[in-house]
C-alpha cells in the first residue's frame, strides 16, 4: 500500500523548488489512488466467481493491482497528476536562481 506523507515544515522554511517537487509527488500519488479505486471497482463489477477465487488469490489480485496502479500513476499515463500541477502549480513559486539575469528571458520576448 502506498503511504502518502506529509509536509511537516512550513512554506517560509521550504524553497520554491521542494515545494513544486512535493506538489508532483502528491498528484502522482493522489493518481495512483484514484487508479487503485478505478481498478478495484472495475474488479468488483465480476458476474461470477472463477474456479481459482480464494482469499489468498484475492489479496495477491489486490496487490498486482495496486502495483499496477502505481505503475501507470509513475508513467503518467492518465494525465490525472499532470492536470493537477496545471491547477496547483500557480501557487507553488520556484525559487530564483542566484545566477538568472534580472531582465526578462528570451522566450518572454524581451
Amino acid at each position: 500500500m502506498m503511504q502518502v506523507s506529509t509536509l511537516s515544515s512550513s512554506p517560509a522554511q521550504t524553497g520554491g523548488a521542494s515545494q513544486k517537487a512535493a506538489l508532483e509527488k502528491a498528484a502522482q500519488q493522489f493518481e495512483a489512488i484514484f487508479l487503485r479505486q478505478m481498478i478495484g471497482a472495475m474488479r468488483s463489477a465480476s458476474l461470477a466467481e472463477g474456479i481459482t477465487d480464494s482469499a489468498a488469490s484475492e489479496q495477491f489480485r489486490d496487490m498486482a493491482d495496486a502495483r499496477t496502479a502505481d505503475a501507470l500513476a509513475g508513467k503518467g499515463s492518465m494525465g490525472i497528476a499532470q492536470l493537477l500541477i496545471q491547477q496547483f502549480g500557480a501557487r507553488v513559486h520556484d525559487t530564483p536562481s542566484p545566477t538568472a539575469p534580472d531582465g526578462p528571458t528570451p522566450a518572454e520576448g524581451a
